[in-house]
């Protein structure tokens, strides 16, 4: 495979993407690029410079200035934050429902997809391609990229996995409230006037509802070893 071979996962939120996709990316050798991490860190510095999250300019100025980086980790990748560990602090529920308004402000999609675009075709990096999860890496991202997968899960397996998240982090909060914010935020990415979710007619879909992250991310990489171009 060549340097820049692009393998793009999309789905809908709580799918189990990020991990499936840093477990494929080790597996291939490749970078890992969590594309949702940097729209919640932008999201983190907005809340914490009480920026009003409905002005573009504001969150233009704002992830223009924020460098981040992402770094692998074990068991989790790490999220850098003008050089501070975010991690943590970018799961948080305010973080997660502050994202939507950064998700949908132009400005700010057209800077970070242009970083992930950057990342993605790095030639100074030591690898042979990049694997990016999200919503919109195989139609806007990377609407070129030679893998096109769509993870998906069942609402009730999404929202036990997103309750344990959240548990691991010291929230309290109940299975049907998850449930109930799992499916208002299908409803908001499926509805996006930039970067809505969807399917490419080429993208393999992959129902990760009752597959380990191991099973998916195999899946993953037998049928892009069978297909290598």
């Amino acid at each position: 495979m060549n340097r820049v071979t692009i393998v793009a996962i999309d789905g809908p939120a709580g799918a189990g993407k990020s991990t499936v996709a840093k477990t494929l990316a080790r597996k291939l050798g490749f970078l890992h690029i969590d594309t949702g991490a940097m729209y919640r860190a932008v999201t983190l510095s907005a809340l914490r410079q009480k920026a009003d999250l409905k002005s573009d300019a504001e969150l233009e100025k704002i992830a223009r200035d924020s460098k981040i980086e992402l770094k692998p980790g074990d068991p989790e990748n790490k999220v850098f934050l003008n050089g501070e560990d975010v991690s943590r602090e970018i799961r948080t529920p305010e973080v997660t429902q502050a994202s939507a308004h950064i998700a949908n402000s132009v400005p700010v999609r057209k800077i970070l997809v242009s970083r992930q675009q950057q990342m993605g075709r790095s030639d100074s990096a030591p690898y042979g391609g990049a694997v990016l999860e999200g919503r919109d890496i195989g139609t806007d991202v990377f609407p070129d990229a030679q893998y096109k997968f769509y993870l998906d899960a069942s609402v009730e397996m999404r929202a036990e996995r997103r309750l344990k998240d959240l548990e691991k982090a010291g929230v309290k909060t109940s299975l049907e409230k998850v449930m109930e914010d799992v499916k208002a935020r299908d409803e908001r990415d499926i509805n996006r006037a930039v970067g809505g979710l969807r399917k490419t007619p080429e993208s393999i879909v992959v129902d990760h509802s009752h597959l380990t992250v191991e099973g998916s991310a195999d899946a993953l990489y037998q049928y892009i070893r069978q297909h290598a171009r």
